[in-house]
């Protein structure tokens, strides 16, 4: 689970609250500004930019993989068409 705030007046002030129990452990990490600055930059991709690179990989499917996912995956029977 990530969690971000910042520090006010010496304490942490959350951004959102968290619905954690009394007495659960926490790791504090400092985020250096440039980093946050870094996060800010980057740019979001779509699901096509980010799997670019295996569109069109797959080989020797059957001609009805797409439509029969589950059945090939996990052996469920297969739907009707």
């Amino acid at each position: 689970m990530l969690l971000e705030g910042r520090i006010e007046n010496g304490q942490v002030v959350m951004d959102e609250t968290p619905s954690l129990p009394e007495g659960t452990r926490v790791r504090l990490e400092v985020v250096t500004r440039q980093e946050t600055e870094h996060v800010a930059e980057a740019p979001r991709l779509s699901f096509v930019q980010r799997f670019q690179h295996l569109i069109g990989k797959a080989e020797n499917l059957s001609a009805d993989a797409s439509m029969q996912l589950d059945h090939y995956l996990y052996g469920l029977p297969k739907r009707e068409s």
